[in-house]
């Protein structure tokens, strides 16, 4: 299988009274497979999964997957901080057809976190369930992940294949990564909707985790990188920086949702306390930005 390209994560909409809509989860999904990904991620940090109950958690797993049904290649995010918890996660998600799971380390709040031997033994736990893993190396998590680490992972858990770096200065953990984990470093992406990925291309990356505001829109710095023109890589760049930027400093998770809801994808950009509506001023400059690059997502609907 081929790991690499745009793998944008999945929102997960709620009705205006804070229910998760299942129907409109299957219209997110359509929505995607439309925007050209090479594969999709649920349950994300930008799905809003520290919002989800456990049982809204399988049900979304459960209609994801079955309406996906084979379209495109699915990484189901399982990440806890307990074990066995993560562990059940991995084999509902095999168990209903996911590719690939992806974890951060164990943490909870600000001060709990694993040890590098208590990192390493969960990735090893979950890899019994036989599913490729996907590390996400993100700053959420507060736990630090030195390359080292990361390399012993690859080499000595056979189901740690694929990473996600987006920890700062992402570019040269890549570069330290591949440099020391060889061929054992299978699929390095990057994420934080691509704002650092000319340099993490550069670095070596062979796809990127977005979010599923304009990945076909993104998708051509990726081409234009695999058929090494560097100068046709950098204006497709340039075309989509301020929207990038935008998103990922002033509106996060709710961008999605709210092209989404423009392009009538989804009837509700809710976000479930305590997490506050984009102001409307950056969500009219969100749209003002998108618009002009005609995505999918803004007329997927209509």
């Amino acid at each position: 299988m081929s790991w690499s390209g745009i793998w944008p994560v999945a929102p997960t909409p709620f009705n205006p009274d804070g229910s998760v809509d299942y129907e409109g989860m299957k219209r997110v999904i359509d929505c995607m497979v439309d925007q050209g990904s090479d594969g999709i991620c649920i349950l994300a940090n930008f799905s809003e999964q520290f919002l989800i109950s456990d049982e809204e958690r399988r049900k979304l797993t459960e209609i994801s997957l079955t309406h996906m049904a084979g379209r495109l290649p699915v990484i189901v995010t399982i990440s806890h901080f307990a074990t066995e918890i993560a562990v059940d996660r991995a084999r509902h998600a095999k168990a209903w057809g996911a590719e690939i799971v992806m974890m951060m380390p164990p943490y909870h709040g600000a001060l709990m976190k694993a040890a590098p031997d208590q990192t390493f033994e969960q990735f090893a736990r979950v890899g019994e369930v036989g599913l490729p893993i996907m590390v996400q190396d993100a700053p959420l998590s507060g736990v630090d992940l030195p390359v080292p680490l990361l390399v012993r992972m690859a080499r000595d858990i056979e189901m740690v294949k694929l990473f996600k770096v987006e920890c700062p200065q992402a570019a040269a953990k890549l570069r330290a990564l591949i440099d020391e984990g060889g061929a054992a470093i299978e699929a390095p992406f990057d994420g934080e909707e691509a704002i650092t990925l000319l340099a993490d291309l550069e670095a070596g990356a062979t796809g990127t985790m977005t979010s599923a505001t304009i990945p076909d829109q993104i998708r051509p710095v990726l081409d234009a990188h695999a058929q090494g023109d560097r100068d046709a890589m950098i204006a497709a760049y340039e075309r989509v920086a301020l929207a990038i930027n935008h998103e990922n400093r002033q509106c996060g998770f709710r961008s999605a949702k709210v092209a989404m809801r423009e392009g009538g994808v989804i009837a509700s950009d809710f976000c479930r306390h305590p997490v506050l509506p984009l102001h409307p001023d950056t969500r009219d400059l969100l749209l003002r930005l998108i618009r002009p690059l005609d995505p999918v997502v803004l007329r997927w609907g209509k």
